[in-house]
């Protein structure tokens, strides 16, 4: 397993998913979007790219996402580990400072003290800017991303002992709960269900959507993912040829 703990799931998306859907996102406004395997980690090098160059991501910086259930989310949260970050899921109040603060609202909590620098995120498929003036120094995730490359050439690893993901707060999440090391989310990669699973994950429970998205993944299977406050009806869910939801 390769230590930055997405290696290995994403080489897997790039070359037996290459072709076949690996994250479908239904969004509240009606909104579908079908990213291949390939295209879900083309925009994970994107980002990661991003990360290095324009953030100056490195094993062991603390980024915070302030980001609700979506795609582009979870592109982050893998991008973050390819690069060696640790993923942070709560309020500075609840987690402490840190270095990078990704946030799709640029409000007062996004920007305060102990944010680092932020990163506003334009949520719409579309948007090639954020939809909104924004506060000298925050950097515009949408204007800047497609100009980087759409594959990334893995740097410093972290250790296996470093931390992955902080998470504060209630969840479902049965393993990336709390303080959660790559070692740890090694062995979560390696604990994928069927092979060809289409898995349903919908809520707002960030932690507990994730850990079945990577373990769908991880199995050579598919997501189809829903914002909160949707549920797709059974002939959605018979066209997606979804075999499990994720569970309460």
């Amino acid at each position: 397993m390769n230590t930055t703990a997405s290696g290995a799931l994403l080489s897997g998306l790039r070359t037996r998913q290459a072709t076949s859907p690996a994250l479908i996102w239904y969004g509240g406004s009606g909104e579908r979007i079908e990213l291949s395997g390939k295209v879900l980690d083309n925009w994970v090098a994107k980002t990661s790219n991003f990360l290095v160059d324009e953030l100056d991501a490195e094993p062991g910086l603390r980024l915070r996402l302030d980001l609700p259930v979506h795609w582009k989310t979870l592109v982050w949260v893998l991008a973050a580990w390819q690069t060696g970050c640790t993923v942070v899921l709560g309020s500075p109040a609840e987690s402490g400072p840190a270095d990078v603060t990704v946030s799709a609202a640029m409000d007062g909590a996004a920007t305060a003290g102990g944010a680092g620098t932020v990163v506003a995120v334009a949520l719409g498929a579309l948007e090639l800017s954020f939809p909104a003036d924004l506060p000298a120094g925050v950097v515009d995730y949408a204007a800047e991303v497609r100009s980087y490359a759409d594959t990334y050439l893995e740097e410093d690893r972290p250790d296996a002992g470093q931390t992955a993901l902080e998470t504060a707060g209630a969840t479902r999440a049965r393993t990336l709960r709390g303080t959660v090391s790559y070692a740890t989310l090694g062995e979560l990669l390696g604990t994928g269900g069927n092979t060809g699973e289409v898995l349903l994950a919908t809520g707002t429970d960030l932690p507990h959507v994730l850990e079945g998205a990577v373990a769908a993944w991880a199995a050579g299977g598919a997501v189809v993912l829903a914002g909160a406050g949707v549920e797709p009806d059974e002939k959605v869910l018979a066209s997606e040829r979804v075999t499990k939801r994720l569970e309460a």
